[in-house]
């Protein structure tokens, strides 16, 4: 189902009437977190350009949404998954929280003992001690794990009937974020600690099978199991069964909807597979195709119920990916390390395509329709942000914040880029794309500096552009240290958005300024970074390696 444009179109954004008391009714908030959705697995072109990849996807309702609110083009999340969902769940970005890599499912599990055999490989460099035990809401004390306000608490404390449906991987099990009720949520479907589904197939009861279970295996499911239904489509229609209550009573609402999809293990989407085989796809890349457009559906079927029951026009919805597409696994289909072109690599990656991702935010009356915002936006940014637009002031939390609410740059910006429309000013993508909206009316500094830290191996060591990465970007510019390499490159993104021309030869003095900035971040955070395996001593920072 394709969302009506008549049904989203905005309206005039005018200010209030002076001297007008009614008080204004709190939205409701929707984040729809995609896992693994690539910047081009949609067919939004977030780049100065529709590309290729663009056309791959049937995407209509993530159009609709684009077109009726606001393209994020810069938005950027952490290379894997549970570092995105915890500086989400914090404010706080990953570096800070030393929570840099993807948590396992049990709290006792040794990372030491279980290191896959590639990690062995590699006699140069080896991980510090980092987070394995993710955020935790509880006061009590719990070792390698941060301590932390989530927001959805503070959303229930101020009135809000928050909802968790699918993926949580905030933590494992055995500690008190493993469990959505433990982070604020009234409501949980399916959330738990696993970072993917053992199968998105009814028929396999979801994984809850004796020959295929593990904690992997979705719970709280079983009204489908054995049936044909996905289980994108069973979360979707659970996620809007649990918004009867709060619409019937008058309740605002937080909607935390994190699909599995589009996360390994590729199973088709039986709704759409077959068309994708029609069109020449080879049998990996038809099942992706099918399981991006299974998401597609899930957001109109969820905003043509919110319409139907009359709260669209109150609902702010955010639409983004965890991190970026995953470009390694074969199971999709292609060639390895192509599948985001002309962003560079992938998933677990600092380059681009690993931290750059979709993004797009609806909020009727709030967000001017059509319009794209370059300023750079960080996971860490949707904590203040979420309990700015929930009209939340003054909170209390344990943790220090490191995102900037965006509602500014979401409302002022979109309605600066909306008359520079109008006025002809913008008359191109390109244009919209190269639009800056200043600080001074957005609050966000344009060219603020984004940090990505990954300091870990990821995959095997023959895929040596996955692994022990830092990177920073600031304006056009961006350095990329390799950790174990101990070097540092340099693009102009503006210019090579594939960073394949490394500029760190020929640009001396840009190389020292971005490296120090690199470094004086890492120090801010104090982050972990790896160690030689001969010594046991820190590799340098980066300003270390510039002569």
């Amino acid at each position: 189902m394709k969302i009506s444009l008549k049904t989203l179109s905005a309206v005039a954004l005018a200010a209030p009437l002076a001297g007008c008391a009614t008080e204004e009714k709190k939205p409701n908030i929707v984040l729809f977190l995609i896992d693994d959705l690539g910047w081009l697995d949609t067919s939004v072109a977030f780049g100065e350009e529709v590309y290729p990849f663009n056309l791959r996807h049937d995407t209509p309702n993530i159009s609709a949404l684009a077109e009726a609110g606001a393209v994020m083009t810069s938005a950027y999340v952490c290379p894997v998954s549970t570092p995105t969902r915890t500086s989400i769940m914090s404010g706080m970005n990953a570096a800070h929280t030393r929570i840099t890599n993807y948590t396992s499912v049990t709290k006792d599990w040794n990372p030491d003992a279980t290191d896959t055999p590639s990690e062995q490989l590699d006699d140069t460099v080896e991980r510090t001690e980092w987070n394995i035990n993710g955020v935790t809401p509880s006061a009590e004390p719990l070792d390698r794990a941060v301590h932390i306000t989530p927001y959805p608490q503070i959303l229930k404390d101020n009135g809000y009937y928050t909802i968790h449906v699918g993926k949580g991987h905030w933590a494992p099990n055995g500690t008190p974020a493993a469990n959505p009720y433990n982070m604020g949520f009234c409501v949980n479907v399916a959330g738990q600690v696993a970072g993917k589904p053992r199968s998105y197939y009814g028929e396999e009861n979801y994984g809850n099978t004796a020959d295929k279970w593990n904690f992997f295996s979705v719970q709280n499911m079983t009204e489908y199991y054995g049936s044909k239904t996905h289980l994108t489509e069973a979360l979707t229609l659970e996620a809007i069964k649990t918004l009867d209550y709060p619409i019937d009573n008058g309740i605002p609402f937080y909607l935390n909807f994190c699909h599995h999809a589009v996360h390994t293990p590729i199973h088709r989407d039986p709704r759409f597979f077959s068309k994708y085989i029609d069109r020449g796809m080879d049998e990996g890349q038809a099942r992706f195709a099918s399981m991006c457009e299974g998401v597609d559906k899930s957001l109109g079927d969820l905003m043509a119920y919110l319409d139907k029951r009359g709260v669209l026009d109150n609902t702010a919805i955010i639409f983004m990916s965890d991190n970026g597409g995953n470009s390694e696994n074969l199971s999709k289909g292609g060639v390895r390390h192509t599948q985001n072109s002309p962003l560079r690599e992938g998933k677990a990656s600092c380059y681009e395509a690993g931290i750059r991702v979709p993004m797009v935010v609806y909020w009727k009356g709030k967000v001017a329709a059509g319009t794209r915002l370059n300023t750079p936006v960080v996971a860490e940014d949707l904590y203040p942000t979420i309990l700015e637009m929930a009209g939340i002031e003054n909170y209390k939390r344990v943790q220090d914040i490191d995102g900037k609410s965006i509602v500014r740059l979401l409302t002022d910006g979109s309605q600066m880029a909306k008359k520079a429309m109008t006025t002809g000013e913008i008359t191109s993508q390109k244009q919209a794309n190269d639009f800056v909206v200043p600080e001074t009316v957005s609050g966000i500094d344009p060219e603020r500096e984004v940090l990505a830290h990954f300091p870990h191996q990821w995959k095997p060591y023959q895929l040596h552009d996955i692994d022990y990465m830092s990177s920073l970007r600031k304006g056009d510019w961006k350095i990329v240290y390799r950790h174990r390499q101990q070097t540092l490159e340099l693009y102009n993104i503006g210019e090579d958005i594939t960073e394949r021309n490394d500029l760190s030869q020929t640009h001396p003095e840009k190389l020292r300024e971005m490296a120090d900035a690199l470094t004086a971040k890492l120090e801010l955070y104090d982050a972990l970074l790896p160690t030689f395996r001969a010594t046991g001593e820190r590799i340098p920072m980066p300003n270390k390696l510039v002569k």
